[in-house]
């Protein structure tokens, strides 16, 4: 298990959001933290700290007001940071070179790839072609809806039909390098981990995942290491003292290495 740190960026601003309330209506979310540190910030302490693979959230579509706002900081973390972070949101073969280009080591992919509630394997291909196996991150975040985890798109207010399984990811695998899963309906509730999720996840195991979603204690992260089988790594937010949160920063690397 590795750590892999989060900068969520939401009306151009870093924050901890409940998941599940995010809104492109009015750029609404219920906020568990607003930070007075900019991107870079953040970027910088990871890069100090040796941390890689760390991902940059853009949680404004691109219609929004506060779109370039957030965008502007995110640029600014990849470029303090080059080569350690990757990032998405709004993620596409027209804007993907850039971010590339500033510093992003992978861009994180979901809405483009999944459209009308399924895969779209040409435009998953041709995004391949374009930019990279290596280069390329699916986020497979997913909510439970009748008893299913269905994979979520366009900030996760839009449900897809495709199951989150392990046929799913063995389909999905062989075009990318990693899969990002935030388990949506935990995200930043504090509530515990997806269990169920997390265990399915560690199951399968074939390349890296890094699961977010709940993680709110060292209980959590040990069983999410436990029903993980250590293969999965792990992203906390809003739990983390850098967010406000009572988990500290160091002893969260420290837990991850035992």
């Amino acid at each position: 298990m590795e750590f892999r740190p989060c900068i969520d960026i939401h009306n151009g601003s870093v924050k901890q959001i409940v998941g599940g309330s995010l809104k492109d209506s009015g750029d609404r979310a219920q906020e568990n933290f607003v930070s007075a540190q900019d991107a870079p910030f953040y970027a910088n302490l990871y890069r100090e700290y040796g941390i890689k693979n760390g991902h940059i959230i853009l949680l404004n579509p691109s219609t929004s007001p506060y779109y370039e706002a957030t965008r502007k900081q995110a640029l600014a973390a990849l470029r303090a940071y080059p080569g350690g972070l990757q990032i998405g949101g709004g993620v596409t073969p027209e804007n993907a070179g850039e971010y590339l280009d500033a510093g992003a080591s992978h861009v994180i992919v979901t809405s483009y790839v999944f459209r009308d509630g399924r895969v779209q394997y040409d435009r998953l291909r041709g995004l391949v072609q374009k930019i990279g196996k290596k280069n390329l991150v699916l986020d497979l975040s997913a909510r439970r809806r009748d008893g299913r985890y269905l994979i979520v798109t366009d900030r996760w207010q839009k449900y897809t039909e495709t199951e989150l399984t392990e046929r799913t990811l063995d389909e999905l695998a062989g075009y990318c390098d990693e899969f990002l899963v935030h388990a949506v309906d935990a995200e930043g509730k504090a509530g515990g981990i997806e269990t169920e999720l997390a265990a399915l996840l560690g199951d399968w195991g074939k390349i890296p995942i890094t699961y977010a979603g709940g993680v709110h204690s060292f209980e959590d992260l040990h069983l999410l290491k436990k029903l993980g089988r250590n293969r999965i790594h792990v992203t906390i937010g809003s739990a983390l003292d850098l967010f406000g949160g009572r988990m500290r920063f160091e002893e969260v690397l420290e837990a991850v290495k035992d």
